[in-house]
């Protein structure tokens, strides 16, 4: 049986990594071990980000929301709890595009919820 030659594999591997770390400055995309830190950081940093941008975007809708309630005199927990009342089954983030784009709806859906 032939010896197995790894320069192939271990090429096709060295050129992968240094695909990902293309755009990084310096010695992280030029030098191996610089590069393989680098890609294994911003891989850990994606898969942190991917839940802190949920949590970001859901707090971005409630502040939205509480302003478009305190602006038709209202607090958000308070239009909520009316909206659970009502049993409308909208979620924060349509709501808080309805309250954005479409005020007239918002605020039509606001005054229903209200006389409940």
């Amino acid at each position: 049986m032939a010896k197995v030659k790894w320069a192939v594999t271990s090429r096709r591997r060295r050129k992968r990594l240094l695909r990902r770390a293309k755009g990084y400055y310096g010695s992280r995309r030029l030098h191996l071990l610089k590069a393989k830190e680098t890609v294994m950081r911003a891989k850990a940093y994606s898969t942190r980000d991917r839940k802190v941008k949920k949590r970001e975007f859901r707090n971005l809708w409630v502040i939205r929301l509480n302003a478009a309630a305190r602006s038709r005199g209202l607090t958000y927990s308070r239009l909520m709890s009316a909206f659970r009342k009502a049993n409308v089954k909208l979620d924060r983030k349509q709501l808080a595009e309805m309250a954005l784009n479409d005020q007239q709806a918002f605020d039509q859906l606001v005054s229903q919820v209200a006389a409940h």
